[in-house]
């Protein structure tokens, strides 16, 4: 015996099928998108022979460029430097930067890039290079 509000033929299934089709769809999006959303400086690195090491988990990117800086991807004035680094590493001056530089910049200006850091307190400076072909 049914209730007398209900249809017998009625299911209480639900129909997932259009929010499977609308999950797909989201998914497409988000996969075209996301390469698209990533930002990198370009810079023309010069090659080095050194062996690669391990990569940090979350690397403090200094890349100098002929007119400033660039820190992690935002554009830094040498005024500015010193906070945005205190800033990025927690006001901590071990921290490993990674410099990357063009390879057309001169060597006076790869000076003044060094010494901006040095007078920043951040002594622990790596230079970031692409590997050559052996």
């Amino acid at each position: 015996m049914t209730p007398l509000n209900e249809d017998p033929d009625e299911l209480a299934d639900i129909n997932v099928t259009p929010f499977i089709d609308v999950m797909l769809v989201l998914l497409i999006v988000f996969m075209v998108a996301a390469p698209l959303s990533t930002v990198d400086v370009p810079v023309n690195l010069p090659a080095s022979k050194a062996t690669a090491t391990q990569r940090p988990q979350d690397p403090v990117w200094v890349t100098l460029t002929e007119t400033g800086y660039m820190l992690n991807d935002t554009a830094v004035t040498a005024e500015a430097l010193a906070a945005a680094l205190d800033t990025s590493t927690g006001a901590k001056r071990d921290t490993a930067l990674y410099l990357r530089a063009d390879r057309d910049l001169t060597y006076a200006r790869l000076m003044q890039g060094l010494d901006g850091l040095r007078a920043a307190g951040y002594l622990n400076v790596a230079l970031v290079g692409l590997e050559a072909a052996p």
